[in-house]
């Protein structure tokens, strides 16, 4: 177990990090824009299942290897920013189909926007970055079960950003709602959400180096 006083040191670095707007807040705000409030709530469960995969990597002691990897680690990098342009690009694309109203999904939806998410979380090069340096940092190697306290801190971090990225969710599609009300505004809304991840996709294939 991880001994209360590095899990409190490590929950205040953690919300310190994510109050800062990094790949995932974008991505979500994104998505929330794009797809309206129940799709960014969606997206930010789908993210966060992709990052506890990530958690479990590095628990497991296989984070570091792919950290240490240059071409594993790019291929993901790449993979992740591709695949960020591809939703952004279906979001302009589909900007006029989407419904006027404030919930543009259909219940069929569902699996399909909390796969989007997971692929993008599990595949964030930031977060296997943050996980692999930060996160053994907080570890008591005097307690032992090693991959237990990752296991916690990354859960605890996971938690943290669950809320954050909640409130991000709830408050740019709260704001769709308001444009939600002319179909012309609707469709420049979805555009900007697209346009978002476009910009967030590219950046990461262009800047996302280890270290």
């Amino acid at each position: 177990m991880v001994p209360v006083t590095n899990l409190l040191a490590f929950a205040v670095v953690a919300a310190l990090l994510i109050a800062v707007p990094g790949p995932s807040v974008l991505f979500v705000i994104g998505r929330s824009l794009a797809l309206g409030r129940r799709g960014g709530l969606l997206s930010v469960l789908g993210n966060a299942a992709g990052e506890l995969l990530q958690v479990a990597t590095v628990a497991l002691g296989l984070g570091v290897v792919l950290a240490q990897s240059l071409v594993l680690f790019t291929v993901i990098r790449l993979a992740g920013a591709a695949y960020l342009v591809y939703l952004g690009i279906q979001a302009v694309r589909k900007r006029r189909g989407r419904s006027a109203g404030p919930d543009p999904l259909r219940s069929a939806s569902t699996r399909r926007i909390l796969r989007e998410g997971f692929l993008v979380g599990a595949t964030n090069p930031k977060s296997v970055v943050f996980f692999v340096a930060v996160l053994p940092q907080f570890v008591d190697h005097a307690a032992g079960a090693i991959p237990l306290q990752l296991a916690m801190l990354g859960a605890t971090f996971l938690a943290i950003a669950l809320v954050s990225d909640s409130i991000w969710a709830v408050a740019a599609g709260t704001a769709r709602q308001w444009f939600a009300r002319s179909p012309r505004r609707v469709a420049a809304v979805s555009t900007t959400g697209g346009v978002i991840m476009i910009g967030l996709g590219g950046t990461l294939a262009l800047t996302g180096t280890k270290g």
